[in-house]
C-alpha cells in the first residue's frame, strides 16, 4: 500500500493512528493475502497521490471501487484505458456532451481529471473481486469522511459534486459557505433518466471557479486510439 506522503498527510495522519484505522489495516490486509481485492494495493490511495489537497478544485464522490478485473485503479468513475467504459462513465459523458459539447471518448481513463484538481473519491477505497460493497462498514467510511471535512474547513471555493444518496448523505459535513454543492441522481443506467441527465454540472462547476478567479476545468477526456494513431504517424510508422 502506497503511503500518502503530500500535504493530504498533515490532514489525514491522525486518522492512521486511531483504533478503527488500524482494524481497518488488519481487515484490509487479510483480505488482499487471502482474495482477490481491487484496486491493486499501490493504487488505494491514488486519489490523494493525484490531486494534492492544496490543489483541489472539485469533489467528485462516489461509493466503492469497481469490482471486475482490471477496472479499478484509485479514482472513482474512471478505468484503465484498455477497459471498456462502464456504464456509469457512458452516461456521464452523455451528460458531458450535452453540457459541453465534448466529444465521447474511446476510454474511460479520467487522470486527466484529477491532475487539475479534480479528487475522485470513492467513500470506500477497497471491494472484493465480484463483490460490490463487500468492504463496506470496514472503517473506510470513517477515513474518507475525515478529508471530506479537511475539504470543507479550505477557505477556497470548491465544488462538490454529489451524485445519488451516498454521496448526498455527504452534504451534512459540508458547511462552509465558501463551497457550491451541486446534487444529482447518481448516472447508473437506473436512475440517470431521473434527474442526472440534464443537470449541467461540468458547466456550472466552471461557471463557479470562474466566478471565484479560478482556472475552469478542461473536461475533455482525449482518444487513446487516436492519440496512439498521432505518434505513430509523427514517427513514420
Amino acid at each position: 500500500m502506497a503511503m500518502i506522503t503530500n500535504d493530504w498527510l498533515a490532514e489525514l495522519e491522525p486518522e492512521f493512528h486511531k483504533p478503527y484505522y488500524k482494524e481497518l489495516y488488519r481487515f484490509v490486509l487479510k483480505e488482499y493475502n487471502t482474495s482477490q481485492v481491487f484496486p491493486p494495493a499501490d493504487d488505494i490511495f491514488n486519489a490523494f497521490h493525484l490531486t494534492p489537497l492544496s490543489q483541489v478544485k472539485v469533489v467528485i464522490i462516489g461509493q466503492d471501487p469497481y469490482h471486475n478485473v482490471g477496472q479499478a485503479h484509485g479514482l472513482c468513475f474512471s478505468v484503465k484505458p484498455e477497459v471498456d467504459i462502464p456504464p456509469s462513465l457512458v452516461n456521464i459523458y452523455k451528460e458531458l456532451q450535452d453540457d459541453l459539447g465534448c466529444y465521447i471518448p474511446d476510454n474511460g481513463y479520467l487522470v486527466k481529471w484529477a491532475k487539475q484538481g479534480i479528487l475522485m473519491l470513492n467513500t470506500v477505497l477497497t471491494v472484493r473481486a465480484h463483490m460490490a460493497n463487500s468492504h463496506r462498514g470496514k472503517g473506510w467510511e470513517e477515513f474518507t469522511d475525515a478529508a471530506i471535512r479537511a475539504l470543507n474547513r479550505q477557505d477556497r471555493p470548491i465544488v462538490f459534486i454529489l451524485w445519488g444518496r451516498p454521496a448526498q448523505m455527504k452534504e451534512r459535513m459540508l458547511d462552509n459557505p465558501n463551497h457550491l454543492i451541486l446534487k444529482a441522481p447518481h448516472p447508473s443506467p437506473l436512475s440517470a433518466y431521473n434527474g442526472f441527465f440534464g443537470s449541467k454540472p461540468f458547466s456550472q462547476t466552471n461557471r463557479f471557479l470562474e466566478e471565484h478567479g479560478v482556472t475552469p476545468i478542461d473536461w475533455q477526456i482525449e482518444n487513446v486510439n487516436s492519440a496512439e494513431e498521432n505518434q505513430a504517424t509523427r514517427s513514420g510508422i
